[in-house]
């Protein structure tokens, strides 16, 4: 299987809810609106928030955003009045990584790979 472009889909219970805390608090850039939905950019992927769930939040699913400035993404975060579910940490695998949630309570963990990581590609 050849994969050419990746896509999370979120059906949230509260659609704007939702849509302006990944727009507005986390300010992902828009990919492309449609009637009932938005798409963001994430990196090599996309975030879909479109329709209306029921079910809201799965413990079991997991946002993972790396980020380059884990402390100042946290910050201006904090500034948009969102406060984190955990503060940043540096974890046993390496990763500096906080956890935030979405409206539904999706968990969203922020990563910063240090310097020196194994999978930091990065050299900025």
């Amino acid at each position: 299987m050849e994969v050419l472009k990746s896509r999370l889909i979120v059906r949230p219970r509260d659609v704007d809810a939702t849509t302006a805390f990944y727009r507005d608090t986390l300010g992902l850039a828009v990919e492309r609106e449609f009637p009932g939905g938005t798409v963001f950019f994430l990196g090599h992927g996309s975030l879909e928030v479109s329709g209306r769930g029921d079910a809201g939040s799965s413990p079991d699913l997991v946002l993972w955003l790396q980020v380059r400035d884990l402390a100042g993404t946290l910050a201006g975060l904090k500034a948009r009045g969102l406060e984190p579910v955990r503060d940043a940490q540096r974890e046993p695998w390496g990763l500096d990584e906080a956890w935030i949630a979405d409206p539904d309570g999706t968990r969203i963990v922020l990563v910063e790979v240090p310097e020196g990581h194994p999978i930091r590609v990065d050299t900025r």
